[in-house]
């Protein structure tokens, strides 16, 4: 079965270089005409969609409205995965850099190359381990009440870590965590291998 897994739209915090995690925020209305733009092509990608699993954040959920509106893909389940959400950035939380400089945590964050994680929220590990569980779980759901094929695609439409945490995790091709970072409305499409759970043949999807 085909696997495309496509990262939501720019938000106002995205463009502002924040750390986004648990803010609920919505897209641009840029990010809104972008997709509007890809849609078709992404929808071309797709192909024969076997089911749309998104996480609850409305930036995700937005964008799977505009790529895959329910009104075109009526019989297709959705699914929504609060294991597939964002890092929980704890104190970082909606802050960039610059607002972050000269805050002691945030500098020993950056000296330990946040190994320890980020202070009130997920450790990286924690947050890797979270994200494959939920994947896994969702593709156990999806393989035993689906029809598979070839020809079948399973759409994630969610969050730059998710997609690289997941893709780290799986991808037949042994890539660093940061080798599967994608743009907002990118994305990575490969194939699944029931037999042994690997991500083949993998390629990033770049917007235009």
């Amino acid at each position: 079965m085909k696997l495309f897994m496509i990262r939501h739209g720019a938000t106002a915090g995205n463009l502002e270089k924040r750390y986004v995690g648990r803010t609920d925020e919505g897209l641009t209305e840029q990010a809104v005409s972008d997709l509007k733009e890809e849609a078709l092509k992404l929808r071309e990608i797709s192909g024969n969609v076997a089911a749309i699993i998104t996480s609850p954040m409305k930036r995700c959920l937005e964008t799977a409205e505009i790529l895959f509106p329910e009104k075109l893909y009526e019989h297709v389940p959705r699914i929504q995965k609060a294991g597939l959400s964002e890092c929980d950035f704890g104190t970082f939380e909606y802050k960039n850099y610059l607002e972050l400089s000269g805050d002691a945590e945030y500098q020993h964050f950056i000296d330990t190359l946040g190994r320890e994680g980020f202070p009130g929220g997920e450790t990286t590990e924690a947050f890797k381990a979270r994200t494959v569980e939920a994947f896994q779980e969702v593709w156990k759901e999806i393989s035993s009440q689906t029809e598979q094929g070839a020809d079948r695609t399973l759409v994630f439409v969610v969050h730059g870590g998710t997609i690289m945490a997941v893709m780290e995790a799986f991808s037949e091709e042994k890539k660093s965590y940061y080798d599967w970072q994608v743009g907002n409305g990118e994305g990575v499409l490969g194939k699944m291998d029931a037999s042994d759970g690997q991500i083949r043949n993998a390629r990033i999807i770049k917007a235009k």
